[in-house]
């Protein structure tokens, strides 16, 4: 088996035309593909064989004003029939030295507790496992507010 990674670039979104199954949680939108890949400081690697994607590592690099550039690992998928094969492995450590180029001195990634093959993965990469507790927010239901730096006259 013969699976080249690639880290995909705003051209690349023609790659994403034809996934494998479980790849990804859901099917690929074409509209949101090109968005996500424009963005330069969103990253996909994939995994490819024989021009399917079977596996993906997603990332965002960002910064702050009081540190440096961090790499935030948002999720790494590889099809059924690709699994224990070093796939992911070989899609992390893509990313990873992606975030050594960018300048990034530290990388991150959470998953569930219960979900040994990502934490077995994440440990093998040289990971190491810290206390964190995850808050998410539904936010379908807010109201509009005016946006930052705006200011409203109330008289």
């Amino acid at each position: 088996m013969s699976i080249e990674i690639r880290v995909l670039g705003p051209d690349d979104v023609g790659v994403l035309a034809d996934v494998a199954p479980d790849v990804f949680d859901h099917a690929v939108d074409p509209r949101f593909a090109a968005e996500f890949l424009k963005d330069t400081r969103h990253h996909l690697a994939v995994a490819l064989d024989a021009g399917t994607v079977v596996g993906m590592a997603s990332a965002l690099h960002y910064v702050h004003p009081d540190k440096p550039p961090e790499l935030w690992v948002n999720e790494v998928g590889v099809a059924p029939g690709y699994r224990r094969k070093g796939i992911a492995r070989r899609l992390l450590s893509a990313l990873l030295d992606l975030g050594v180029e960018l300048g990034c001195r530290t990388a991150w990634v959470g998953t569930e507790e219960g979900n040994e093959a990502a934490r077995r993965l994440y440990e093998d990469a040289g990971g190491r496992a810290e206390a964190f507790v995850m808050y998410s927010f539904d936010v379908t239901g807010r109201r509009k507010r005016p946006r930052f730096g705006m200011v409203r006259r109330l008289c």
